[in-house]
């Protein structure tokens, strides 16, 4: 499927490495400017940027926290300075920190949260200010389908993506009117660093419970994050796409 960005502008956070990469090149690919933005891997930022030279003109890579209101506040406006209007806005930014809920610590409770869930607010809130005085755009954020089944050692990570799905559902039916889709992409097990860390008997438990019964690649995730993007997706909005082979 081939799709055409040319004069549109879309903003990914989490966007120089995993499936925010992934996600970033194919819009490049697609002729969009592209404004990918990362938190504190700047050895990945660089090598991304590096990777993708013969877009330099399009590409521009910014460096913010999305669970600082001030900072996100202060990279949109740099945006609209820099860039004018944009279009598409894709919420790929996201960490987990895994342990059981009765020896799970706080600071990893509020880090998955703030990250995962205020972040998917900070990101959307802003954006919908800007995209409502032009009456076009696209927010989707990147959730799990661990938001609805929920495994064990992951309360954080289940409860911040169900609130994904939560917040994306009632932002949808806000802004409809204004020509402005929100939805989400529920990624399965997607072969990138961020499972890297488990163990080699969890993976191929994991696969077995797959139909497909292989991890997917990001790609996989980036081309229907794509068609959400496109103005064809124009009567889907408040949905959850799931991309988990059958998971």
């Amino acid at each position: 499927m081939e799709f055409d960005f040319k004069g549109q502008t879309a903003i990914v956070t989490g966007g120089t490495r995993g499936i925010g990469r992934a996600i970033s090149e194919a819009f490049l690919k697609a002729g969009a400017k592209v404004i990918a933005t990362y938190r504190s891997n700047e050895e990945e930022a660089k090598n991304f940027k590096e990777a993708n030279a013969a877009h330099a003109e399009c590409l521009e890579i910014y460096k913010f926290d999305v669970t600082c209101y001030d900072e996100v506040e202060n990279f949109y406006k740099e945006v609209e300075n820099k860039h004018g209007d944009f279009q598409i806005v894709v919420v790929s930014s996201g960490i987990r920190s895994d342990s059981i809920v009765g020896m799970m610590k706080e600071e990893d409770w509020n880090n998955v949260i703030d990250t995962n869930l205020t972040g998917t607010f900070n990101i959307s809130k802003l954006a919908v200010q800007y995209m409502m005085r032009q009456k076009y755009g696209r927010i989707i954020a990147l959730t799990s389908p661990i938001g609805k089944l929920g495994f064990a050692g992951q309360a954080n990570y289940a409860a911040s993506k169900a609130g994904q799905v939560a917040l994306v559902k009632s932002l949808s039916k806000e802004v409809a009117s204004r020509k402005i889709t929100v939805n989400c992409v529920s990624p399965g097990f997607i072969d990138t660093d961020f499972i890297s860390d488990l163990p080699d008997e969890q993976r191929d438990a994991y696969k077995k419970q797959i139909p497909l019964k292989r991890f997917g690649s990001p790609q996989d995730v980036a081309t229907p994050v794509l068609f959400l993007a496109s103005k064809e997706s124009s009567y889907i909005t408040g949905s959850v796409l799931e991309v988990t082979g059958g998971l």
